[in-house]
């Protein structure tokens, strides 16, 4: 049996069923963020950062905008985590698939709404994985990719 997300090969090892590009994580709970790490990295996001604050997720936006932004909208340092899937929407020419995670999803305004995904706390990682894969296609590589490793 796999996990949401994986395959197993012509060896038996379970993989990702494709690459999903560098996510960035901006959480402040650390067992948070080291969940969401990993069921990131195990659905094929490479690289995966962790930010507990907008501060350090600002520094990590100047090198590169990631293909996945998830992000805890109440931190420590701010409580308007919208504002950070903003500036990543401005900064790169491909744009970053944003999910929101809060506990209170109602604080979030409607005009940050639509710049993503607003995920309720608490949540099940999988059911975040699965809002990637539907809004994130395979591509090309991918699709071949799959259709090569299929037993047959």
């Amino acid at each position: 049996m796999t996990t949401p997300g994986h395959d197993r090969d012509k060896t038996g090892r379970v993989r990702p069923r494709r690459a999903l590009g560098p996510a960035l994580i901006v959480e402040d709970d650390s067992l948070i963020a080291l969940d969401l790490a990993e069921a990131l990295a195990e659905a094929g996001a490479d690289p995966v950062l962790t930010c507990p604050s907008i501060a350090e997720a600002m520094e990590e936006l100047s090198r590169a905008v990631p293909a996945v932004l998830v992000l805890d909208v109440h931190l420590a340092d701010r409580d308007d985590g919208w504002a950070l899937a903003e500036l990543a929407m401005q900064l790169g020419e491909a744009k970053p698939l944003v999910l929101f995670t809060t506990a209170t999803p109602d604080s979030i305004p409607e005009s940050a709404r639509r710049l993503g995904h607003v995920i309720a706390k608490p949540f099940r990682t999988e059911d975040l994985i699965s809002v990637i894969y539907r809004e994130r296609p395979a591509g090309l590589l991918d699709r071949l990719r799959g259709a090569l490793s299929k037993p047959g």
